[in-house]
């Protein structure tokens, strides 16, 4: 989340990832820098996933991640 806002705040777009089950948190930290950046929150787990899995997850993701960067800009 800090590496998002610095961007954001230099000009440069972007879009904070995580996986679902840290939407409360980002949240939180977010109000706590003052700063809500746009998020794309992704399937959880993430750890021990293949590598096919992880394809498919970037695959699912990919499309509103280019829509968001693409809104900001």
């Amino acid at each position: 989340m800090h590496d998002i806002t610095d961007f954001e705040r230099r000009g440069v777009p972007g879009v904070f990832v995580a996986s679902e089950v840290f939407v409360d948190a980002a949240q939180t930290q977010g109000e706590a820098l003052g700063f809500q950046p746009d998020r794309l929150f992704v399937e959880h787990p993430i750890q021990d996933r293949t590598d096919e899995e992880m394809v498919a997850i970037a695959d699912a993701a990919v499309e509103a991640l280019i829509d968001k960067l693409q809104a900001g800009s």
